[in-house]
This record gives C-alpha cells, structure tokens and sequence, in this order.
C-alpha cells in the first residue's frame, strides 16, 4: 500500500504513523497471517466507528454461491458460537451504539459506532461476528424469506430498478453486472453449504481489514483485534501476506463479456413515473482520471447549477430528479445520466440527455463551471469527513480499493489541477463508446 501522507517512524515492527488532517494522527498495522489494522485517531471525539471490512462483494460469486455474500451479510448477525442473535443485538442497545453491515460488488463492511469507552466491546462483537458465525439452518431459512422481501422493496421501487437494469445492459454478463443483492431466483435457489463454502473461503486473515476513526488508541486497537480474532479461532502466527488488490484491467473473459454495443432497455412498471438512464461504461475506480471525471460529472449532473438541472428541470420542468453518476471498480467502470420523468415526456428527457452528452464533448466545459465544480468537490469531500463513520470508511476503501491513502490536502490538490480540456476530452472519450439507453415505466408495447 502507498502511504502519501508523510511518515513519522512508528516505533513497533509492521506498523507506519502518519500525520493526519486537523491534528489526527494515523497507524496502520499489518498483524501476523495478513490482517491490516488501520485507525485514525480524532481528538477530542469521545466517539468511534470501526468496521470489519472483507475483500469479498457479488463479484466473487461463482455458479452455484450466487447471493451468498449478501446472505451473509444478514447471517452474521444471526449467532456465533459465544452469542445468540439476541445476544448481539444486546450488545449494542444496551450502550446506545449503532450496528450495521453493507454489501458491495467488491467488498462487504461490518460496523458500529459507539463511545470510545465501548469500542473494545465492539470490536470483540464484530470479530466474533466475523470469525466464528454458525451459519444455522434454521435462521438460514428465517433470513430468506427476509431477503426476498428485501428484494420485493427494490423491486417496488422504479428508481432502484433502472440503475439495476442498466448495470446489466452495460456491463452484460460480467460478474459486476449482478444485481449486489442477488436476485429471487438465486436466493431461494442457493443452499446453506454453498453459503457455508463462500463464508469459509473468503473470511480469511488475508482478506480482512479492520478500520477505526474516533476516540482510537492504535496500539490499544491492534491488541483488541488480535484477542478477538484468535479467541474466534484464526490462526494468526503464519506469515501470510495480506491479498492483493483487483487488477486494474479486467482479464480478456471478463472484457469479453461486456456487450461490444450499446442496448436498448424497456422494463415495464405500472408507476406513475418513467425513470430512465443514458449511459456507458465509465473508469475503473484506480484510473488516475477519476478526478477528471468527478469534476466532468459536477458540472454535468451534480447540483442545481449542472447542465441537466438546468436544461431539463429549471428551463423546461420535464423532471423533478435529474442527476450524472460514475461508479468505478477494479478495471471498469459505468457512467450515466439519470432522469426521472412523466411517460409521456420520456423520449424527449432521453433525447436531451442524449444531446447534453454530446454538447459536453464537442465544446468541453467553460471556466466559470470548472471552478464551480471544483469548488464543489472541494466543499463536499471536506465536509464528508466531519465524522468517525466517513474516516472509517476512507480509511478501510483506501486499504482494500485505491491502495493508497491520500491525505486532504493531496485530494483537494487533485481536484484543482484538473483542467477545462482534460473535461473536454474524458467527455468525448466516454461519449464515443457504446450508449446504453434503459427505461423503466408504464409503457405499452
């Protein structure tokens, strides 16, 4: 991992102490068998958030485990053998903290936010959690019937539904273009030993990494872990090296999979609203032009003064939401541009996201919506740290996403060298690739 913040000597084998942004200070570990431990200390914050976080998403999934990383997710909770489902649910009520878990398509994050003085309690639930789940059958079948109706929820809305669709169109049959969750088929199909299989391949020491933001005393955090994880019965006396992160360019069966064209999508909902995404594959989530991009889809799509506030709600009142999106994994990415409107209105919306598209790579953005855009980046990235959950989750993407962590201060640098023609062509290198076009509504035939 590529440290950017500048080092300070730690003071203890495997370790590196870094100075951190507002007087924060922090240390990342690398414990025997591969577990990382990484933590910011906050000054002042008698709070803390810490997450387990597995190398392991829907991506991983192969025939026959399809939806059992989100199983899991809800599994873990279910009981260990140390505690009841209701034991862990105690745990946190009775302390007023929060626990939650998130599954992605490359990786799956257990967490809890509670006082600092609790942290060692949270960190010995998560680790329980983690290492010694039991996976029981009858809680198994409970949870999936909880899933479907999960599911259900997702299906029910239209807005979730056509950035699901359009994954698929754009990504076609990649391992990325699964819906995260699964779906009803692969959830009532798959059996517990396939769930079993996926949780003790992929919950191993040299997938894990555990990250803490807050009231944190790093060495204090170090020792909580290696308790934790070895009285949950890992090994952690070999020399194991931590897993390596995902390529930055998808293997030639993976490319091969996604569709050389773009796709035409209609999925019929009785709403009363049609949703509709324009869009294609997008930058992998390492590409250096991500910032680029992230400035590009600014003053494209992301605020009331972007192209598509402007044009498609404020000047004609087509939509009330209209918004641009990327979202970037190892070796691809999509890119798109969102609108939700009346049916009736759906093909001009289309055509207008279309033509804003095309607008944005022939004539590139002007300089008064550069610094518009790279003042807002700025403004959000420095406020999306205010708090110990975001540092968490910083910290646990930049050990098992970037594999660098770049302090504040490089970030906004970053943004700010972007230039008026690095928009203008990032802008024309994604309009010219292959444009998917998904709807989703109470269309007819």
């Amino acid at each position: 991992m590529t440290w950017h913040l500048p080092l300070v000597p730690a003071g203890e084998p495997g370790a590196e102490l870094t100075a951190g942004q507002d007087g924060a200070t922090i240390r990342r570990s690398v414990l025997p068998g591969g577990v990382r431990v990484l933590s910011e200390h906050m000054p002042g914050l008698r709070s803390a958030t810490v997450g387990a976080w597995v190398g392991v998403g829907s991506r991983d999934e192969t025939d026959g485990h399809h939806g059992s990383t989100h199983f899991l997710e809800h599994l873990l909770f279910k009981g260990t053998r140390r505690r009841t489902a209701m034991d862990i649910a105690e745990a946190f009520d009775a302390v007023g903290g929060e626990a939650n878990a998130a599954t992605g398509k490359e990786h799956t994050c257990y967490y809890a936010r509670v006082l600092d003085s609790d942290l060692p309690m949270a960190v010995d639930v998560i680790a329980d959690m983690v290492t010694s789940a039991r996976l029981d059958a009858t809680e198994l079948e409970t949870e999936r019937g909880v899933i479907l109706e999960e599911l259900a929820m997702t299906d029910d809305d239209p807005a979730d539904v056509v950035h699901e669709e359009f994954a698929a169109a754009v990504l076609g049959t990649h391992p990325l273009g699964r819906p995260i969750g699964g779906t009803p088929e692969t959830i009532k199909a798959v059996p517990r030993d396939a769930v079993w299989e996926h949780y003790r391949w992929h919950y191993r020491p040299e997938t894990l990494v555990v990250a803490a933001a807050g009231g944190v005393d790093h060495d204090a955090l170090v020792e909580q872990v290696t308790g934790a994880l070895r009285a949950g019965g890992w090994d952690l006396s070999g020399a194991v090296v931590p897993r390596e992160r995902r390529p930055e360019v998808v293997a030639d069966d993976e490319a091969a999979a996604i569709p050389a064209e773009g796709v035409e999508l209609t999925v019929r909902r009785q709403v009363e609203q049609a949703n509709v995404i324009v869009g294609s594959t997008g930058l992998s989530v390492t590409d250096e032009r991500r910032f680029t991009l992230s400035v590009l889809s600014a003053a494209l799509g992301g605020g009331m003064s972007s192209r598509l506030f402007q044009e498609i709600r404020e000047r004609r009142g087509l939509a009330y939401s209209t918004y641009s999106f990327a979202s970037g994994h190892g070796g691809v990415g999509t890119f798109g541009l969102y609108a939700g409107c009346a049916p009736a209105k759906v093909d001009v919306v289309t055509e207008l996201l279309h033509a804003e598209l095309d607008r944005l790579a022939d004539g590139g953005i002007t300089d008064a919506e550069l610094e518009r855009s790279v003042g807002q980046l700025q403004g959000g990235l420095v406020l999306g740290l205010e708090d110990s959950g975001s540092r968490m989750s910083r910290l646990g993407k930049a050990e098992l996403v970037f594999g660098e962590l770049l302090s504040l201060a490089e970030s906004l640098e970053r943004i700010r060298a972007v230039t008026v023609e690095d928009v203008r062509e990032l802008a024309a290198e994604l309009a010219a690739r292959p444009r998917s076009v998904v709807r989703v509504g109470p269309f007819g035939d």
